[in-house]
């Protein structure tokens, strides 16, 4: 053993361009005595051929060929035995040139500790006895790399960048997906029909680029959705919300955009879970610089540092569109808050009504869908509103009950099943007993109705239960109430009721 053993050099040499090496890193090579390289069975290595313009003659070269890249393997002990034995003689060779002295540089792709097989070597040769020195240069990595290509920011401001590999399983990717503002998917080729349906499933596919074989050649960028078969060398980008808000929301955000002028966009979150708002809803809230709506509303978004929040109570819709509008017009970009759909007893009617005036017509207003009540509580039991429905407020708080019992009566005197919002409250008790006694007089008393309470929460409770056994004194604000008509039928499946009304007659 020599006297004074070599020292170790992880390399970073970029994603591959020989031009995005550092200069420590041209020096650092330039310098070795031994490069070590990694290369599929078989194949080149894209990392010694970043590194090219670099090497000169003497250098010993030590080429480290997996046995093997995907878990298909004839080792008695499967892919992670072919593996461990491969790093074991790897480590072998290149101690063996430490021991004698020699300065070993291992290039790795990108930079060295991101997804690389360096960090293996590393952490067996860093600190064994023949090795002087161990230091790392960082490498430009694919993540950034593939953003400079797309010219596309992959984050701004307070936005959150997750880095995922594609071998996670399919339900996992979404979830990740869904629960950040960008994303880079690494590890593709063989993964990426599967992470493309990830991709897909959190709505953001649309939105994502393909950028394969970084400063190689044949080096490509494609939107998700044109990309079937992609190589190894390359990356999914997800990137900034912020770039290009013309074609994430409509022409007119767009146009809110670029001019610097306010706008209102009145969205809805969905019934409660977090799961049914909308990737497009989730954009929308990202990019608002105000937030106003109803406390318990604003409550289930997440707060962003630099966003103001404009709370109130649930009965001054007419004041919360003002104030909506009035920022607005001040250049403001804000996101009115409602639960479920903004266009079903929310708060889109309430804005476009308010912005009837002259002092606030020229303010541009979007309305962004969600996830409807009835449509999360019909599906907790089957398809009560397979056919015609209709849907209506019990409160009467803005219209008398003399028209709200009317309505009643239309909806059950044309026999269609009817989803019914708001159906009482601490002191609005009377009308939920008025409301059976109402259908009772045009459909019989083994009509279904389904009662649903905290749908999407952990606190849901749904029952299924007929006119003449529904007891009103079970109803609250958080009760959503689904009355059937002559053809909505109830049946006992393997997870409980299910009910359907069927769209034939006869």
């Amino acid at each position: 053993m020599a006297a004074e053993g070599g020292s170790l050099t992880g390399v970073g040499v970029g994603p591959g361009d020989p031009e995005l090496l550092t200069v420590a890193a041209a020096r650092a090579i330039g310098a070795a005595d031994v490069v070590a390289y990694h290369a599929k069975p078989g194949g080149a290595s894209a990392a010694r051929a970043a590194a090219e313009p670099y090497l000169h003659e003497g250098q010993i070269h030590e080429l480290l060929s997996y046995p093997v890249t995907t878990g298909d393997t004839t080792h008695p002990g499967g892919y992670a035995g072919a593996l461990a034995e491969f790093y074991v003689e790897a480590v072998q060779r290149l101690a063996g040139h430490l021991d004698a002295g020699r300065d070993v540089v291992v290039l790795a792709l990108g930079d060295p500790m991101l997804y690389s097989s360096y960090q293996h070597l590393h952490r067996m040769l860093a600190d064994l006895p023949g090795t002087r020195a161990a230091r790392i240069i960082p490498g430009v990595t694919s993540i950034t790399a593939a953003a400079d290509v797309l010219a596309r920011p992959l984050a701004e401001d307070d936005e959150v960048l997750t880095v995922l590999p594609g071998t996670l399983d399919e339900e996992e990717l979404s979830r990740r997906l869904r629960d950040t503002d960008t994303a880079v998917v690494m590890k593709l080729g063989r993964t990426w029909p599967k992470v493309r349906r990830a991709l897909d499933r959190a709505g953001v596919l649309d939105r994502t680029y393909v950028v394969s074989r970084i400063g190689m050649a044949g080096q490509d960028s494609l939107p998700a959705t044109e990309v079937t078969e992609v190589p190894y060398f390359a990356v999914a980008v997800v990137p900034s919300h912020r770039d290009g808000v013309c074609a994430a929301s409509s022409e007119a955000a767009g146009r809110s955009a670029l001019t610097g002028a306010g706008e209102v966009v009145v969205v809805g979150l969905g019934p409660g879970d977090p799961d049914w708002t909308t990737p497009e809803v989730s954009r929308e809230l990202g990019l608002a610089e105000d937030l106003v709506g109803y406390s318990t509303y604003i409550n289930r978004v997440p707060e962003r540092a630099g966003q103001r929040r404009h709370l109130s109570d649930n009965k001054v819709e007419a004041e919360r569109a003002a104030m909506a509008l009035d920022l607005a017009a001040r250049g403001r970009r804000v996101a009115v808050v409602s639960s479920g759909d903004p266009g079903v007893f929310a708060m889109a009617a309430a804005v476009l009504e308010t912005a009837d005036d002259d002092a606030w017509r020229d303010v541009t207003v979007r309305v962004v869908p969600g996830m409807t009540a009835a449509q999360a509580v019909a599906s907790r039991v089957g398809a009560p509103l397979g056919h015609d429905f209709g849907m209506i407020s019990l409160s009467d708080r803005l219209k008398p009950w003399e028209v709200i019992a009317r309505r009643v009566h239309a909806l059950a005197g044309a026999d269609m099943a009817f989803a019914v919002y708001n159906p009482a409250s601490r002191t609005r008790r009377r009308q939920v007993a008025e409301l059976r006694d109402i259908v009772l007089e045009h459909q019989g008393p083994e009509t279904p109705v389904i009662v649903a309470r905290a749908v999407g929460s952990d606190r849901e409770s749904v029952t299924v239960t007929t006119l003449a056994d529904f007891d009103p004194d079970v109803v609250d604000m958080r009760t959503m109430l689904i009355i059937g008509a002559s053809t909505t039928k109830v049946y006992e499946g393997p997870d409980g009721p299910r009910v359907f009304t069927s769209r034939r007659y006869g």
